[in-house]
């Protein structure tokens, strides 16, 4: 018996050891620390129960079959984050530099399996090269079997990626069919094909960072949420986020103490709207001062800045925030904001996050660029995404909703719940200037005559009282009221029960 004893101690000194002390060391001094050190990180203090570590590849082919070491590549098991639990994979860049084999896919995709089973989230560490050449299609069809959960799970668990070294090929279209992706800044990089490839085929000169690093993805392309200066930084934010996101679709959101009461008035947003009404304010500052104790996280941050989303509290409760930013572009949706928008709301709709939707929108950007980009489909997208929400849908227009974008910001027309406007707030299908000069086209000679024109229209129209008879509005509330209002609608919502017609799933315009 302690031969045996002694066998298996030694048999998982080796699986941890990974590639050896030599190659730990080499990690250590890119600045990354190893799969085992990041999921030790990640997950709460000895919770960590590690699956399959001594699998080992069965490739015999260029001289595998003498290249064998113990977990091949991937550290798979679940633990908890803050007492609940989470399935993870860490790919380990020690061991053949985190490549995919046939066995190291079964390792993912037996956590996947478990993960969907157990209606639990699943976080990906991800730090490899991808396929490994010498497995040829089985590290292929390795992918694909990922590739398949990851469509599996969509809307069902929570699925997070976080990318801390150079990832390639099948390794960033499993992140990208995730619902975040994280990236650490310097040392993690994205690319379907890498620099040489591209230097080969395009006869571009590209660096890794120029093209796949945290700063293209993170402001570019849109394809990863945010970036973080090192690993701890970016793992202590994951337990963060973990804290805003249930475990399922069919579990409500979690609920975590706070003192802040949901009556607590904050008399500074009274005079948060300048009287000058092309000048600008921070919606954040709005955000934060009516979530739970100020605590927002915001997701894409450094893309599309003209649109704020991201996660917060009221009364204890996980929301979704989306804010127009009149800080950028005056608030304009754009095909950029709309994607980014689109996209959030939509993972709220899939695991019951109530939104919270806070408008000043001057309408969408105008130019041949936005049109010839697409502008009237991406804008679609989030006008589609607020239709077919169904979770408790809470508006609040602080200041400008002019024409169409007022209905997409999840307006009474598109089924938002429950929809407020500051006094402050100007409801019509253009500014008052261009309104009249459009109306009355025929006095633009008379200046007098003219400007009396646009005073008409703006007393008509640049107050929310107008829409409010009308019912689009259902309260002009007071601002430093707010939160207190928020936090009441948001309780009368919690068993609002809305369902859309039967489909195998819907067609929106991607």
């Amino acid at each position: 018996m302690k031969n045996v004893l002694e066998q298996l101690t030694q048999r998982r000194q080796a699986a941890q050891l990974g590639g050896g002390q030599k190659r730990i060391d080499a990690q250590h001094t890119r600045g990354k620390l190893t799969a085992r050190e990041r999921i030790e990180l990640l997950m709460d203090e000895n919770s960590f129960e590690e699956f399959d570590a001594f699998v080992e590849h069965r490739c015999t082919d260029f001289g595998m079959g003498d290249k064998k070491i113990p977990g091949d590549g991937v550290v798979t098991g679940w633990g908890t984050i803050n007492g609940r639990v989470v399935y993870v994979f860490a790919k380990d860049f020690t061991v053949f530099g985190g490549s995919l084999s046939e066995a190291h896919a079964r390792k993912i995709t037996k956590i996947q399996d478990m993960a969907l089973q157990n209606r639990a989230p699943i976080i990906g560490l991800f730090d490899a090269g991808g396929a490994r050449i010498q497995e040829g299609v089985a590290a292929l069809g390795g992918y694909g079997e990922v590739f398949l959960r990851n469509t599996l799970s969509s809307g069902v668990i929570p699925q997070i990626s976080v990318i801390m070294g150079p990832c390639a090929g099948g390794d960033v279209y499993s992140p990208a069919m995730t619902d975040f992706i994280f990236m650490v800044r310097d040392t993690s990089y994205m690319f379907v094909t890498g620099p040489d490839v591209v230097k080969t085929v395009t006869n571009e000169t590209v660096t890794a960072e120029e093209l796949g690093g945290a700063s293209v993805h993170t402001t570019k392309s849109s394809i990863a949420d945010r970036g973080y200066d090192n690993d701890v930084e970016a793992l202590l934010q994951m337990r963060r986020l973990m804290d805003f996101l249930p475990a399922s679709n069919l579990v409500d959101v979690p609920q975590l103490p706070t003192k802040d009461a949901a009556s607590r008035k904050d008399l500074s947003l009274d005079t948060m709207i300048p009287d000058n009404p092309n000048q600008p304010y921070d919606i954040k500052e709005l955000i934060r001062k009516v979530a739970d104790e100020g605590d927002f996280f915001e997701i894409q941050e450094a893309h599309a800045a003209n649109i704020v989303v991201g996660f917060g509290r009221m009364e204890g409760r996980t929301v979704g925030f989306v804010a127009n930013q009149p800080m950028v572009l005056a608030g304009v949706l754009d095909s950029d904001a709309s994607r980014k928008a689109a996209r959030f709301v939509r993972f709220c709709d899939c695991f019951g996050i109530p939104l919270v939707t806070l408008v000043d929108v001057p309408g969408f950007l105008p130019g041949t660029s936005q049109e010839y980009g697409g502008l009237i489909k991406h804008g679609a997208k989030l006008l589609f995404a607020y239709a077919e929400a169904t979770v408790p849908k809470v508006t609040v227009i602080t200041r400008k909703a002019y024409g169409g974008a007022y209905d997409v910001m999840s307006s009474k027309h598109i089924r938002g719940d429950v929809n407020y406007a500051w006094p402050t707030a100007e409801i019509a299908v253009m500014g008052p200037k261009g309104a009249a000069e459009i109306i009355y086209r025929s006095e633009l000679d008379d200046p007098d005559k003219i400007q009396k024109r646009i005073d008409d229209y703006e007393t008509r129209f640049a107050n929310p009282f107008v829409a409010a008879e009308r019912g689009y509005i259902d309260e002009v509330i007071q601002p430093h009221a707010t939160r207190q209002r928020l936090c009441r609608a948001l309780n009368m919502l919690r068993t609002k029960k809305v369902e859309n017609p039967w489909k195998k799933h819907d067609n929106i315009p991607l």
